[in-house]
C-alpha cells in the first residue's frame, strides 16, 4: 500500500486452507484497501482467477468490484485428480489403512474432484488408462452440461505431481481429446501435493472472465 492504492489477494480455497480466513481478518485493519477473494480455487484454476483479476484491473475495475466478480463466478470450474498411491491419503487420515491396503492390492486408482470448497471422492477405477478416461469423460460432461452456455469462454488446464515427461504426455492426451481449447499447465502446489503424493495428474476446466 506504500506503492498502490489497493491490494487484491486471491488465496487458495478456504475449504482447503485456513490462510483465506486469516487474510480476511487481517484485511479488516486496512479500511477496505485490501480485498480478499474467497473464490474456492486452487492450482491452475486459481491462476486463471489471478489472470482474470489482472485483466479486469487493466480495464479500470476497482479491487472490490473484481472481488465481487471472482466470487460470483467461483463455481464455474472443475478439477479432477488421479493419484498413483494411496499412501498419503492414509497418512492424512482421509482413508483407513485397510482401505489403502486393499486399494493398492487391487491397483485401484481413486479419482478425486474439486468443484467448490473441498477435495472429494469422484470415482474408483483400476489402472491409469481407466483413470485418464474417467477424468476426460468427466470434463467432457461438464463442458456439455454444466458449462454448455459458456463453452466458448472455457479454458482447460492440467496439473501434476508426476515427472515433466509424464505431464507432457498427459497434456497431449487432453489436447487430442479437446483440440479446440486452450490448455494451461502447472505443477500442483505443495499444499495439495503433500496430501496426494507424487505421480498424480489432474485435468481442469474453468470459465475465463470476459
Amino acid at each position: 500500500l506504500k506503492e498502490y492504492d489497493e491490494i487484491l489477494y486471491i488465496p487458495m480455497s478456504s475449504g482447503l486452507s485456513g490462510s483465506c480466513q486469516t487474510a480476511i481478518m487481517l484485511a479488516d485493519d486496512y479500511d477496505g484497501k485490501v480485498q480478499v477473494v474467497n473464490n474456492q480455487r486452487i492450482s491452475v484454476t486459481q491462476e486463471q482467477s489471478a489472470l482474470d483479476a489482472r485483466d479486469l484491473a487493466a480495464k479500470g475495475y476497482e479491487a472490490a468490484q473484481i472481488k465481487e466478480i471472482l466470487e460470483r463466478t467461483k463455481y464455474e470450474s472443475s478439477i479432477y485428480i488421479t493419484l498413483t498411491t494411496l499412501k498419503y491419503l492414509k497418512k492424512g487420515g482421509r482413508i483407513t489403512p485397510a482401505a489403502a491396503a486393499l486399494g493398492t492390492l487391487l491397483r485401484i486408482k481413486p479419482v478425486l474432484t474439486i468443484q467448490g470448497e473441498k477435495l472429494d471422492a469422484f470415482s474408483k477405477v483400476r489402472g491409469w488408462k481407466a483413470a485418464k478416461r474417467t477424468m476426460l469423460k468427466a470434463i467432457e460432461k461438464d463442458l456439455n452440461d454444466r458449462f454448455a452456455d459458456v463453452r466458448e469462454d472455457m479454458v482447460l488446464g492440467m496439473a501434476y505431481t508426476c515427472s515433466k515427461e509424464e505431464a507432457q504426455e498427459w497434456k497431449q492426451e487432453i489436447a487430442e481429446k479437446f483440440p479446440e481449447y486452450e490448455i494451461v499447465e502447472g505443477p500442483l502446489s505443495l499444499s495439495v501435493a503433500c496430501h496426494i503424493g507424487p505421480g498424480a495428474m489432474a485435468v481442469t476446466c474453468m470459465k475465463k472472465v470476459r
